[in-house]
């Protein structure tokens, strides 16, 4: 009996032991599937959370070169001044590096000098950009630092609009490039720039043909069919440098690389990795709401959107959400002004660890609706759904 027992403990520690190798096998095939990763510092986030998917010593200070031409494009865009007429200076002209060949004194709108910053890297245009936004190059190198620490990029400093090696204080991380790419997506206008392919600004002063930009982002123009913009960068003591977005399957992703050798190759070895590792859990914001029991709010709030979290398939199964409502007070239901618009919030959980979270606002008409299973709730969208 007592070797029975024995044998039985075996077995079922046996069991255990083996549930566990499949997992720890596909850890370490992910591991190995990165490992060819030829950058000195990387990244891959999903845009939207800002979630962490891949990461290689993503927060060593580096020289970023002409990456830095992300943060010159959104304080542009954000300034307002894209319609604006931009006199192009001495100093602009004599920028050295790449150019979009700008001539002392030729006038140009500002949102043609920021497509031939992006598209083409022109170091005249970020010079241009800098005197007329901030005043001056050193201005606008305050705005920049200004950003970038209400981004919260901790390990970052501009010294220069176009990331030109002519300073030793000019430095970024992986990971601070990838917050800066993060705030800059959110933006229209700079998601519209960074994704154009081809653009066609005016001829310069005494040329018979317009300027034809075609953006230096092979990943853009040919090599990533799922590539939805980025910039390049490229110095003598930077080397290669280049930060790129993708979309597929209603998963957005951003991915850095610094001091990279085989650049295109590592972006699309990470976006793989991401895209065949991760799916987007949903939890629909008319769904989230139906498990509330409260009379005085089960038909009259709504969320604003829904929940969403990029996961691996073993973490499906540690999602959960949980709904926090104000207690509702006597005087609420005499004079219905006195309630509050944002009654309560859903937090959707990974374990212990709170990931999304939306409001839940008051509204008077909602109508009435059915209740559903947990399992009804969440919708995991994988490749070529919802996108």
């Amino acid at each position: 009996m007592k070797i029975r027992k024995q044998i039985v403990l075996f077995i079922a520690a046996m069991m255990v032991l083996f549930s566990c190798i499949p997992d720890r096998a596909k850890a370490i095939g992910q591991e190995k599937e990165m490992n060819g990763i030829s950058a000195q510092s990387a990244i891959l986030m999903e845009q939207r959370s800002g979630r962490v998917l891949f990461e290689k010593d993503a927060h060593t200070k580096r020289r970023i070169a002409s990456i830095t031409k992300i943060m010159t494009a959104i304080l542009a865009i954000e300034s307002g001044k894209m319609n604006d007429t931009v006199t192009v200076s001495a100093r602009a002209v004599h920028t050295e590096g790449s150019s979009i060949y700008l001539k002392e004194g030729e006038k140009i709108k500002l949102r043609h000098l920021v497509y031939g910053l992006m598209l083409r890297s022109g170091n005249d245009a970020a010079v241009a950009i800098a005197e007329h936004v901030g005043g001056s190059v050193e201005g606008f190198v305050f705005l920049m630092n200004q950003k970038a620490a209400e981004i919260g990029m901790r390990n970052t400093h501009f010294a220069n609009p176009h990331g030109l090696d002519d300073s030793e204080n000019h430095y970024s991380t992986a990971y601070d490039m990838a917050l800066l790419m993060q705030y800059a997506m959110k933006n229209k206008e700079f998601r519209k720039i960074s994704g154009t392919e081809v653009y066609r600004a005016p001829a310069a002063p005494g040329e018979d043909w317009d300027r034809v930009w075609r953006n230096k982002n092979k990943l853009l123009t040919s090599l990533y069919e799922y590539c939805t913009g980025g910039k390049t960068g490229y110095t003598k003591r930077a080397k290669r440098t280049l930060v790129t977005t993708a979309s597929k399957g209603g998963m957005d992703l951003i991915a850095v690389t610094l001091d990279a050798p085989d650049d295109w190759n590592d972006h699309i070895a990470m976006y793989e990795y991401g895209f065949n590792h991760y799916m987007m859990a949903k939890v629909n914001r008319k769904r989230m709401v139906k498990k509330v029991r409260d009379s005085f709010y089960r038909k009259n709030i709504q969320a604003s959107r829904d929940l969403r979290y990029p996961v691996m398939e073993e973490e499906i199964k540690e999602l959960h959400v949980k709904v926090y409502l104000l207690r509702p007070q006597k005087e609420w239901k005499k004079d219905e002004s006195s309630i509050p618009t944002i009654v309560g919030k859903a937090v959707l959980y990974l374990g212990d660890k709170a990931v999304d979270e939306v409001p839940l606002l008051y509204k008077k008409s909602m109508s009435k609706e059915t209740d559903h299973s947990i399992w009804n709730v969440f919708h995991f969208l994988g490749v070529g759904s919802d996108g």
